[in-house]
Order: C-alpha cells, then structure tokens, then sequence
C-alpha cells in the first residue's frame, strides 16, 4: 500500500471493530515455543524484516462517518515482554496503531492479532515468517544456507468474499439458542489457560478406527465432557451448539490475507445416556449434511449479503455500532463453545531443530465462556482451551477422555488453570 492509500475491510472484518471492547477483544493468539531464550532485539529486527514480507499487515485502522478502512502505516511495531493473559485488547496506542503485537516469553514468541487484519491461517504464515526472520539472524548458518531464495508472499489483498459468493443463494440463519456453560467467573480481564498435549500419531489410530476426521473426534470429545459435567449439572434443555470456523481458500481458488472463512454449527441434542461413541455417530453425521461446498456457499452469500445491505452500509458507524452490540449479544447465545482447528503446521527443514511446539489461543467472551483452538507440529497436537470460568471439571474430563481412550496426554497451565 502506498502511505495515506485506503483499503476497505473485507466483509467479516467490518464486523469485529464494531463489536470489539477491552473486555471482547477478538483477539487470537498464535505462539512459538523455541528450543533457546529469546533475545528481545533479535526479535525486534525479525518483526521488521518479516513485514517487508507482509506488507499488507503493514496497516493502521482508521474510520470516517460511515466505516472503518485500513491505512498504510510507516511506523515501526513495538515488541514487548508477555503479560500474563493471552488475547488482550489491542490498544492502538501501544503499539503504533497496528491490528497486531508481538510478544515473548523466556523462549517464546507471541504474536496476537486482532481478527480484523487477518485469520488465522494467513495469520500462521506471518508467525512463522517472523520465526524465521529471527533464526536466520539469531543464527549465521542458516542465513549463509540461503534456504529461502523467494522472499515474497504470493498473496492478494482481495475480498474474496465478494468475489466468491453467489447472490441467489440463501442461507439458513443459526436461530435456536443453545445451552450455555454457567458459574463464577475469574476476575475481570483474566484468563484461564489448559494447552492439551496430545500424541498425534495414538490419535490418528483412534481417528482412524472410528472412521470420522481429527476435527470431528475432538468436537465429539468436547461435547461429551460438556455434556457429562456441565449439561447434567445445570439440567440442560437446549441443544449443546460447537462453532467450527471452516477455511474457504480449501473451497475456493484464493491466496487472500484478507479474511476468509465461514463456519458449521454442530448441533446436538442429547438424551439420558448418551455415550461418547453415540455422540461420535451425531458430530460425524451433522459435519456430513453442513461441510459441504454448497452449504459454504450458502453460509458466506447469506453473510455478504448482510455486510452489503444498503440501509446498513449508510448507517452512521455510530450507530451501527451500537445496533450491531446489541445484536450480537444475542448472536452469542446460539453458541454453547467454538473449536478452531487449523491443522498441522509445517516448517522449513533446516528450521525444525530449532523449534519444540506452536500454540493456538482464541479469546473467551462473557457468553461463550470457553473457547477451544488446535494445531499441530510433528507427533504433538496441542488442544488449547481458554476459560473465564474457575470451574475447570470439564476440562479435566476432557483429559482424562482421553487418557481413557489409550491416548498420551499432558498438560501445561497458567494460574488459573488447576487440573
């Protein structure tokens, strides 16, 4: 982008900073663990260099009456040392008015990303670019092997929402409210953190057996423990409801760094007596009928159609901030729990021995109280779950699913994360 250039939010984008607050941030954080400490200015070189790579990232957020845009940025980011809770606010002010912030640990590196720049996806290929960048100058040999001769990404800038959907589509709108998880909160602004290390290929065998995907197992394994300790706990009614966000570059022929991606909604209703094989057969049989490429279609037309409605587009920003809170709050409750899998990460070679693991975080909300993320890197798959609530039975549950089903596990917390 040139300085002063504008670029306009692709159609999920204008939804987040008119929802987004201190205490909703829709943040996501992405993370890696190094096999060495970190060296803060080592770390601040490779920001800089890798958004040479991502220009496109190189972008502050400003709004006139009616929308926010996107505007080149010629300032520098500011790194920082972690704080102790993952996906906080983004305040501009902190960091030159970037939509990101690069942090690190004792020998981790930290990149959250305010989900109005990008997804997760494209948010990775910056991470890893950034690890990368700081390998190479952390250590002469990998530069001297000139490992990498194409520098550049091979992206667009591109809604390819509005390129893509099909306006004589219609969708089904997600309309039935489902049964939310319930208790004491943790004090306001903190997180509860449980990274789930799962042995990938004992996994894969159990996947395989049962002839259902890697998503659809984990879904089927978060339904149960919601089910076993919170569901017959509070006596629930309501359909249990998993959000599944669903990477359309997998449908459609896209190289955006833009967002792109719509989402299934597995629905459940359980009965007494449900067992994790029963709930298996209904995760595996609704992802069937909705992870279609028809359905996709469905899904984002009826989203860009809502996103392009005149009346709204003309709205005072203002104003359609306030309707849109109002609303989505109500969106909220259609959801018991969302899990975002973003499959295996893969690594230059010569750049593996240097790394032990990546991590996924997304922020809970004060109605989605727990949200789930998974990656994976070489024979770990990492289940992450963030909670604002104390109670974190369902979580041991999960686990101990797990350990039940002849899978290795371990588990890394925070404080707030007594397993």
């Amino acid at each position: 982008m040139k300085v002063n250039q504008r670029r306009k939010l692709d159609n999920s984008a204008q939804l987040f900073p008119l929802i987004s607050t201190k205490n909703f941030s829709t943040v996501f954080r992405l993370s890696c663990v190094l096999k060495e400490k970190i060296q803060p200015n080592v770390l601040q070189q490779a920001v800089q260099k890798a958004l040479d790579c991502f220009p496109c990232f190189r972008v502050k957020m400003k709004r006139d009456f009616f929308n926010y845009y996107l505007e080149s940025n010629e300032e520098e980011p500011v790194i920082k040392k972690e704080g102790k809770y993952p996906c906080r606010y983004i305040n501009p002010k902190d960091n030159h008015d970037y939509l990101f912030q690069v942090m690190y640990g004792e020998n981790t590196i930290h990149l959250d990303i305010f989900h109005a720049l990008t997804d997760g996806n494209y948010g990775m290929k910056f991470l890893k670019e950034i690890v990368y960048q700081y390998l190479e100058i952390a250590h002469e040999e990998l530069m001297q092997k000139n490992i990498r001769v194409e520098r550049l990404m091979d992206y667009t800038v591109e809604d390819s929402y509005l390129v893509n959907y099909d306006k004589h589509l219609k969708g089904v709108p997600n309309t039935k409210r489902a049964f939310l998880l319930k208790g004491k909160n943790v004090k306001l602004g903190k997180v509860g953190v449980q990274h789930v290390k799962i042995n990938l290929t004992q996994l894969k065998n159990k996947v395989k057996q049962a002839k259902v995907t890697m998503t659809q197992y984990l879904t089927a394994m978060l339904i149960d423990a919601i089910y076993e300790v919170n569901y017959k706990r509070q006596k629930g009614k309501r359909p249990i409801k998993i959000c599944i966000p669903v990477d359309l570059r997998k449908y459609f022929n896209s190289k955006t760094v833009s967002n792109f991606f719509s989402y299934i909604t597995v629905e459940t209703h359980m009965k007494e007596q449900e067992t994790f094989e029963s709930i298996l057969q209904y995760v595996k049989k609704d992802f069937q009928a909705k992870l279609t490429e028809e359905e996709m279609k469905k899904t984002m037309s009826m989203n860009v159609k809502l996103g392009t409605n005149p009346w709204i587009r003309t709205m005072p920003l203002d104003i359609k901030k306030m309707a849109l809170k109002i609303g989505y709050g109500t969106v909220q409750k259609y959801t018991t729990a969302t899990l975002s899998n973003i499959g295996k990460i893969g690594v230059i070679a010569d750049y593996k021995p240097y790394i032990e693991t990546f991590l996924f975080c997304l922020a809970p909300e004060l109605v989605e109280r727990v949200k789930c993320a998974v990656c994976s890197f070489e024979d770990t798959v990492v289940f992450t779950f963030t909670s604002i609530l104390q109670d974190t039975s369902m979580q041991q549950f999960f686990v101990d699913l797990l350990k039940k089903n002849q899978i290795a596990v371990c588990m890394e917390t925070n404080e707030f994360s007594v397993l």
